[in-house]
């Protein structure tokens, strides 16, 4: 983004994402002298313990930190003189986030959401949220399939980096890039949040599925149906399809769904075998919500995500929820 030495990027949220982030943001400037990178810490313990220790013994206890991160608790730290802001705490918090950052960050600094989901209380995307709370902030979105664990060791890593302005995204997408970590370019930042946001859903849906010993056509009936309501709430909100077909949608859809590396997935095994897990590691929970009511306001049809809605949040009986699914009318695949 900078000639010579780059300038400093800050991390906001040091969850496994944010903690692979710093890494990748670390590692795609070693051969120009470093990039300083500012990861933000909820809690000054936090931050201290990544310090002392040079790694995330939590979330990400196989990686190193690069020797230019600099953990830090205080807000203002992260931000201080960045050349760009990736925020990567979960979307209920961002809201909270972004007041805080107001009288931090210039405006001409882009603010690159690096999280997945809806606002359960207004249904907003986590850009229409920075609009609010930031209004006339620069604004990319980073999403894509893309595990934290396998970003951190620098396994090939392809995903979209979406935003109004060309120029700016691919100067990020440069500043970013490394030779297993490929950013491609999109105009179409209100399709990538929709698909990274929405994939939760359909994920937990196949984990219930697998969990209920139904089978690899079930699995691959709901990803394929899953990515038509994707498709057809991203029409309703201005998205354009194809972005659906692209890294951000199919891709990570695709990856999701496929096992219980995804958190998402996971919650769902644990929900179709009856046994216990923590909701609030699966983001998908509050996007069914969100959605469902978004789509209720728009007039969209989304039977799999309200299905998965009644059952992790109406407390609807499994076999009854499944039962009227399989039973809805018979239509077009187009439709």
């Amino acid at each position: 983004m900078s000639e010579g030495r780059p300038r400093p990027l800050g991390v906001l949220g040091a969850g496994a994402w944010g903690t692979a982030l710093a890494q990748q943001a670390a590692l795609s400037a070693e051969g120009r002298g470093g990039r300083p990178v500012r990861l933000w810490c909820r809690r000054p313990e936090q931050a201290e313990a990544l310090a002392r220790e040079g790694r995330n013994r939590r979330y990400l206890p196989e990686t190193k930190l690069a020797p230019t991160i600099e953990p830090t608790a205080e807000l203002a730290r992260a931000a201080e003189g960045a050349e760009a802001l990736l925020l990567a705490v979960p979307t209920q918090s961002l809201r909270g986030l972004a007041e805080r950052l107001e009288p931090l960050v210039p405006a001409r600094v882009p603010l690159v959401l690096c999280n997945k989901g809806l606002e359960l209380a207004t249904g907003r995307l986590p850009g229409e949220i920075l609009e609010e709370t930031l209004p006339g902030r620069p604004l990319l979105v980073l999403s894509g399939p893309s595990f934290a664990h396998e970003l951190a060791r620098g396994r090939p890593t392809a995903v979209t980096l979406a935003g109004r302005d060309p120029a700016r995204a691919a100067r990020l997408a440069e500043a970013l890039a490394t030779p297993a970590f490929r950013p491609y370019l999109s105009d179409d930042p209100v399709g990538a949040q929709l698909g990274g946001a929405l994939k939760n859903v359909i994920a937990l849906a196949c984990g219930i599925v697998e969990g209920l010993g139904l089978g690899e056509n079930a699995r691959a009936a709901l990803v394929t149906r899953g990515l038509a309501e994707i498709v057809r709430l991203g029409r309703a909100k201005g998205a354009r399809p194809e972005t659906f077909m692209g890294l951000s949608g199919l891709g990570d859809l695709t990856l999701s769904c496929a096992g219980p590396s995804s958190r998402n997935y996971a919650y769902g095994l644990a929900i179709g075998r009856g046994a216990p897990a923590p909701a609030a590691l699966a983001e998908g929970v509050a996007t069914a919500a969100a959605a469902v009511a978004l789509a209720g306001d728009l007039g969209v049809e989304l039977p799999i995500s309200a299905a998965v809605d009644a059952v992790v949040n109406r407390g609807a009986d499994l076999a009854t929820t499944i039962e009227a699914l399989l039973a809805r009318p018979l239509r077009s695949e187009g439709a």
